[in-house]
């Protein structure tokens, strides 16, 4: 029987293997968590159409884009002048305002269409679930360190919507996602205060050259 079910589940179980890589990736701000991304991504399309979750499955889409997205920002750095890789941030006002109104309109906008087009159980979870990681996504493609915020509420909610439909290997993925969310945030700050500390010895540097 356990065979069996890893035979039945192979995709599923495949596409948890390698999102927990992606996010070892990502937390250690390795540029190879992008083409992954698009790897895990393909796996999940075919999980989600197949357990009914629509916006889910629409997000892996959007995970494709971004991935090309964010691998190209990664490596072309914060500007044309910067020669080095792109560094942590936090993210502006105006790009948290940006983000926000970004999220309620997707929320409202995909629960319509789930509730409207499809047969989801739950498309109201299912669309907050989805906006909120469609937002952190396009953090992450920015480095800002923000988007760990998100995806510690995404993916907690999401353990709930995965006991649901009984996609086991998918709950152990997001219960491992949640507790590296808090891992990703705190090495993120640490990269950020090495970064502002480097900064600050240079200009003092400077200073008395």
């Amino acid at each position: 029987m356990t065979i069996d079910w890893i035979t039945s589940h192979i995709i599923e179980i495949t596409g948890a293997v390698t999102g927990i890589i992606y996010v070892l990736l990502e937390i250690k701000q390795k540029i190879w968590l992008w083409p992954l991304g698009i790897v895990t991504s393909s796996f999940y399309v075919v999980v989600f159409f197949q357990s009914g979750f629509y916006a889910d499955m629409g997000l892996q889409f959007y995970y494709l884009f971004i991935s090309v997205y964010g691998w190209y920002w990664w490596l072309k750095g914060r500007s044309s002048s910067d020669s080095g890789s792109l560094k942590v941030t936090n993210i502006k006002k105006r790009g948290l305002f940006f983000s926000l109104l970004l999220f309620l309109v997707l929320f409202a906008l995909i629960w319509v269409i789930l509730a409207s087009f499809t047969d989801s159980q739950l498309p109201g979870w299912d669309s907050f679930t989805t906006a909120l990681a469609i937002v952190a996504t396009w953090m992450l493609a920015r480095k800002y360190i923000e988007h760990w915020y998100l995806w510690m509420v995404a993916n907690t909610v999401s353990i709930g919507l995965y006991i649901f439909k009984e996609l086991y290997p998918t709950v152990i993925l997001f219960a491992v996602y949640t507790v590296m969310s808090f891992v990703g945030y705190m090495a993120w700050k640490r990269s950020m205060q090495e970064e502002e500390s480097t900064n600050s010895l240079k200009a003092q540097t400077l200073k008395y050259e």
